[in-house]
């Protein structure tokens, strides 16, 4: 089995809607996991957090903050469950969301986990 990609990334909140984001390597924000930029060093991650904290400035979002993540296969997975469930949007609902139009954030969890 090939292990995940371990790094971080930045997620906020859109300011016009407040919908959940992740920062690009573009630096455009996405609503989708999956294509967020995963900081695999300590300095790209500052990185990424001083350029996101450009646009909280530019009142484009609000709320950034870096996130531990890994990468498997293409997809994203935050490791932490809150991060997870922001991701997917709804929980009590998996019909609606990012989750119900296959957007969701993650990829099976090794076994006996």
């Amino acid at each position: 089995m090939t292990k995940p990609e371990k790094g971080q990334l930045v997620t906020a909140n859109r300011l016009r809607d407040g919908t959940v984001v992740f920062m690009t390597r573009s630096g455009d924000w996405s609503e989708a996991i999956d294509e967020a930029v995963l900081a695999l060093e300590p300095e790209a991650a500052a990185a990424l957090e001083a350029r996101a904290r450009e646009d909280e400035k530019r009142t484009l979002v609000t709320g950034t903050y870096l996130v531990d993540a890994e990468r498997l296969g293409g997809r994203v997975r935050a490791t932490h469950i809150r991060e997870r469930m922001r991701a997917l949007g709804p929980t009590v609902r998996t019909d609606l969301g990012k989750q119900a139009e296959g957007k969701g954030a993650g990829f099976a969890a090794p076994e006996g986990v």
